[in-house]
């Protein structure tokens, strides 16, 4: 089973976001770089099916030279090899995007492409879905039970409390979420080799597309105080106001 999975480095964002000037990007000054949970776990899947009937798992990612970053960090976790589709560092519109994986997997007998259901970053959650087209594949999205034999694959996913089951034949293209698997840690021998591994590198062309964007913007957030109701025992009357108020008392 020859596997290829598509990640994509995007902020790490735990506080507040903030963007830039211009309103075009995340300001990423203050933030790491990582790949989004869902594409953790399409790692994990493609490296256990590998484990369990064999093959090799190679992992993609479109964007700068940086992005080697992240495609170490998934060799680390026991893919085989990496490819980086090299960017000036201009953003790839879903069509593009699509196009450019497109490309690697017509030049290899890939048996199985493996996305995250959607990138961290814009979840647009359509690359899955226009790379399965450009190639003329089946696809099958949000998945979270995935199983693989030569005949085909068998994806799960639950829609509105319904478990929806759907038979692939091979070759196929299928976004995962997370909670499909535990992704497991880097080991240090792990760490060692992906340091060591070389990285295939290709810079396909930038293309425009209709879509443009005009500028981000960070919602405002609401603004909640806390009402300090007194210290000890000379809270305890206001709190039983509070909770007839709230009919939790008789």
């Amino acid at each position: 089973m020859e596997i290829l999975v598509c990640i994509k480095r995007v902020p790490t964002v735990g506080g507040k976001i903030a963007v830039t000037p211009d309103g075009q990007e995340v300001d990423t000054r203050a933030s790491g770089f990582s790949i989004s949970p869902h594409e953790e776990c399409a790692v994990e899947e493609a490296v256990q099916i590998t484990e369990r009937d064999g093959g090799s798992v190679s992992v993609l990612t479109l964007g700068p030279e940086a992005a080697i970053e992240q495609l170490r960090g998934a060799l680390a976790l026991g893919a085989h090899r990496a490819v980086l589709l090299e960017t000036d560092g201009r953003e790839f519109g879903p069509i593009a995007t699509a196009a450019a994986i497109a490309a690697e997997v017509r030049a290899h007998p890939y048996d199985l492409v493996l996305l995250g259901n959607e990138a961290a970053d814009t979840g647009d959650y359509q690359v899955g879905v226009r790379l399965a087209h450009e190639l003329g594949w089946p696809v099958a999205t949000g998945i979270k039970s995935l199983a693989v034999s030569p005949d085909g694959v068998v994806a799960r996913r639950e829609y509105r409390g319904v478990e929806e089951a759907y038979s692939l034949p091979l070759p196929a293209v299928v976004t995962v979420k997370e909670g499909i698997n535990l992704p497991r840690y880097p080991s240090l021998p792990g760490r060692l080799r992906a340091k060591r591994a070389a990285v295939d590198r290709s810079s396909p062309a930038f293309g425009a597309e209709g879509l443009r964007k005009q500028a981000l913007r960070v919602p405002e957030s609401s603004q909640q105080q806390a009402e300090v109701l007194g210290e000890g025992v000379d809270a305890v009357p206001s709190l039983v106001r509070v909770l007839e108020e709230w009919g939790v008392l008789s």
